[in-house]
């Protein structure tokens, strides 16, 4: 199947990758778009793992405030050069980043930012409940586990979905930059604000 140019804009629109990147995962994929796409999110993510530990002492801060002024968040984002970090896509991707908490208020950046005894609480909780449904007592700890993965998605922040795009998660999101600005980069911190929260 011949790659159209065409094709190469919309797979690039879509995804942030390269021109070159973009061609090149449309004839590995035989001109399909969806395959394509994954393509592109393994290879970042593989050039994400690349770049890890590389120094990130650059980076934004971004304020976001909520139409309505109800809700506000401040987010640190670091990347490796200023030159990356006054870029517009970077300046969007900690935009977005910003909103994205906004909109799901984490508890957490990621599993090892959780409070130890909240999370012990919640575990009693969850083994309580399955006690209460008559769950056989062998069964309760690989169930209560799954229920313990299942609340780090909804409360760290890297393991959400992201609210624009619910296929990735935000360090999936965080990946795809990396890849497609060629630079290590990562979440530092946030607040998130809310008027009598």
């Amino acid at each position: 199947m011949g790659i159209t140019a065409k094709m190469v804009a919309d797979l690039r629109a879509a995804t942030n990758a390269g021109m070159m990147d973009c061609k090149k995962a449309l004839t590995e994929c035989d001109g399909d778009m969806d395959k394509a796409t994954d393509y592109l999110r393994t290879k970042g993510i593989a050039k994400a793992s690349k770049k890890a530990g590389r120094s990130t002492a650059n980076g934004l801060i971004e304020s976001y405030i909520h139409p309505g002024g109800q809700v506000g968040v401040l987010v640190e984002i670091n990347c490796e050069t200023d030159f990356v970090a006054r870029t517009d896509e970077f300046k969007q991707f900690v935009h977005d980043v910003a909103m994205h908490i906004a909109a799901t208020n984490p508890q957490a950046l990621d599993r090892e930012s959780v409070d130890a005894s909240f999370l012990a609480k919640e575990t009693e909780i969850f083994k309580a409940q399955m006690r209460e449904e008559g769950k056989p007592d062998n069964m309760i700890d690989k169930i209560v586990a799954g229920k313990v993965d299942k609340f780090y998605s909804e409360i760290c922040l890297l393991e959400q979905k992201y609210v624009k795009d619910s296929d990735m998660t935000i360090q999936e999101f965080v990946q795809s930059k990396i890849g497609s600005l060629g630079e290590n980069m990562g979440i530092k911190r946030f607040q998130r604000f809310q008027i009598g929260g």
